[in-house]
Order: C-alpha cells, then structure tokens, then sequence
C-alpha cells in the first residue's frame, strides 16, 4: 500500500487507488436502490450530485458478488463471499479479476458471533494476518459504521436513513464522511460488505 504525502501533510491511505484519495474530507451521498425481484444498485455520489462510484449485484444468489465500477460502467472492483465460513469472509479483487495477483484485501467478522457487528480488515501483504490493518464498527440497520485504522476514525457515516423506505420504496439514501486522504472506493466496498453481513 503506497503512502504519499497528501496536502497539508495528512498521509494517504490508498488501497484501490490513488485517483480515490483527496486532501480534504468528501462527504458521499449513497442512494440504493431494489430493482424488481433480483437486483440491487446503489449510486455514491458528491455533495453537488456528480456520479463517483457505481455497485451492482443480485439480491439471490449462492455465492455473493458485488462490483464496484467508475461512473462510466467500466469495473474498479468484484467483492465476493466465500461460502460455508461462519465469520462471513470476504475476498476483494482489483477489476473483474479472482486470480490471486488482483487480491486487495480481504474482510471478516472479528469474532463468528456478535450482537454489533465488528470486521476486521486484511490487506493482501498482510497474509499472516496476526493483527488487522483496518477495523469497521457498526450495524447497516441503524446505519451506525465506522472505520477505523488503529485508533483513527477514517469514515463514518454522517447522515442516516429510515429503514422502511427501503421496505416500502425499495430505496435508501444516507451521508458517508470520508476523512481526508482516505481511499473512498475502498470505504464504500467496506460499507458494501457490512450491507451483505447484516442482510444474511
């Protein structure tokens, strides 16, 4: 993971890319949305509604998939739960890519029974895995997340949502804070997963 210095002297925390990192706080506007029976879409966009990020998957499915892509459709990510582990494990690859090369990171359940929900975050470099390079605290129902590196608060959302919307619109929408320097493609992968974990 490469560390420039941002402006301002606040150091980078890239892990997709270093095009998602910028040297100020970016407040993300997450709207999803329940297509017919099968499919799920969710828009993150700017403060002024300019298109960042796209994400995509079915709702039904035996193994999960999400793909996170750039405005313009073209994929940036594929998140993908390996089945049959109790912690929920997740595998994060760079584009549409499983070969092991593209491995970012990987994200599971700190511990296979909690009441909140609790992920540690792996980065492929880290493959002892013995302490986590990120940790998410939170619940997607009361739209609670927070990430954290060590001890520092890198995002959280800002703005929450009312749940039955989603039950009876088939839509949601809520504010994420990402801090500056911080990768927002991979906090929005992060939040994606907390989604996919409180939903199964």
């Amino acid at each position: 993971m490469a560390s420039p210095e941002m402006a301002y002297g606040v150091p980078a925390i890239n892990v997709v890319g270093e095009c998602f990192c910028v040297p100020y706080p970016v407040d993300l506007v997450v709207k999803k949305k329940i297509r017919g029976f099968s499919h799920v879409h969710t828009d993150v966009l700017d403060v002024n509604g300019n298109h960042l990020l796209q994400i995509d998957g079915k709702l039904w499915q035996l193994q999960k998939k999400r793909i996170v892509r750039d405005p313009a459709g073209f994929p940036i990510l594929t998140i993908r739960e390996k089945v049959l582990k109790c912690r929920h494990r997740w595998i994060v690859h760079r584009g549409e890519s499983s070969d092991l090369s593209s491995l970012l990171y990987t994200v599971q359940r700190s511990h296979p029974f909690q009441i909140r929900t609790q992920l540690d975050v792996f980065l492929a470099n880290n493959t002892r895995e013995d302490s986590c390079n990120f940790h998410v605290s939170g619940s997607y129902y009361d739209q609670s997340l927070r990430v954290y590196r060590g001890d520092v608060l890198i995002a959280e959302v800002k703005d929450k949502f009312r749940f039955g919307n989603l039950l009876v619109k088939g839509k949601e929408s809520f504010g994420v804070r990402v801090y500056p320097g911080v990768d927002y493609a991979f906090i929005m992968s992060l939040l994606t997963i907390l989604n996919e974990i409180d939903f199964c």
